[in-house]
């Protein structure tokens, strides 16, 4: 199911860099730009986190940026659907989702990189330190939490990687539910509320900082989280990274500009890069056109209760 996701380097000659003028002939016909902004951390640091890129977007361009966070996945997946949306950040399972409801809905424009150029990132489920439970073996007959049910790290992945793994969900695990995204899954598993909780991580760089990037990683940043607080006791196989995507019917010198600014976000600015990204990384790139074929099969398979 998982497979190894090609680095930077490999893909390089697909990306075509685009240098765009301020106040494009776009921004007639796009006057107002709507992002939406997945769940997974509170709303009020989700707004503080990504203010930069909406200052660079309205100083750049000339239009009007309107940040839309949701409480959910899903009101982000359907205002993309709805046209109500220009672009959003989502996971894989979250474009696979759109993507099986209409194909020409939205497109991949961007996905953000690690700092050894690989594309993904894993699934992890955490316990408490002081718990005792060290293994998927502890967790037999506790509780856990899942992020959302449209989340690729916190919910599809994890839960297709324990089935493959011989684990049957409603036997192993006391209970199961859904936290209502990342950060809240981690705090409930601190604050006892649960046993376990699936979130996400690169699983790259120095533990304690809690890795290069993820919520994990976001948590330590934020002070809410010390990682001699928590246990990883599994790991899934490789994610690809979610992408940035753009509706397809916008137009074109509207996506070039788009990517430009993505593009060289980490050299322009790393600043605001390592805060979009919520860490560290090599950049936003380009992917080719079947890079989530996987895991739109995946999540097809899902929906329709076929493994």
């Amino acid at each position: 199911m998982f497979r190894i996701l090609m680095t930077t380097a490999s893909i390089a000659a697909t990306i075509v860099a685009a240098t765009v003028p301020a106040f494009a002939d776009w921004t007639k016909e796009v006057p107002v730009v709507r992002v939406g902004i997945i769940g997974g951390e509170n709303e009020a640091d989700r707004l503080k986190r990504l203010s930069c890129l909406e200052t660079k977007m309205k100083d750049q361009f000339g239009v009007k940026v309107e940040f839309y966070p949701a409480t959910d996945y899903a009101g982000v997946m359907q205002g993309l659907l709805a046209g109500q949306l220009e672009m959003a950040g989502l996971g894989p399972v979250g474009y696979a989702g759109i993507y099986l409801q209409d194909p020409e809905a939205v497109e991949p424009f961007v996905v953000n990189s690690n700092v050894d150029g690989t594309l993904g990132y894993y699934s992890v489920i955490v316990t408490r330190a002081d718990s005792g439970i060290a293994d998927l073996e502890g967790l037999k007959g506790k509780s856990l939490a899942w992020a959302d049910p449209n989340s690729s790290s916190g919910y599809l992945y994890p839960k297709a990687g324990l089935e493959l793994a011989g684990i049957k969900i409603d036997e192993h695990f006391g209970s199961t539910g859904f936290s209502g995204g990342h950060e809240q899954g981690v705090i409930a598993v601190l604050d006892k509320q649960y046993d376990a909780a699936a979130t996400w991580s690169s699983m790259l760089g120095e533990r304690a900082e809690g890795y290069t990037r993820g919520n994990i990683r976001r948590m330590v940043d934020k002070g809410m989280l010390k990682m001699e607080d928590i246990n990883i006791v599994w790991q899934s196989g490789i994610i690809p990274n979610g992408p940035t995507v753009i509706r397809k019917a916008l137009p074109d010198d509207m996506k070039k500009a788009m990517f430009d600014l993505y593009s060289t976000l980490h050299t322009t600015d790393p600043e605001c890069y390592g805060a979009v990204v919520g860490g560290e990384g090599a950049g936003f790139v380009a992917v080719p056109a079947n890079f989530y074929d996987e895991t739109i099969e995946l999540r097809r398979r899902e929906v329709s209760g076929t493994r």
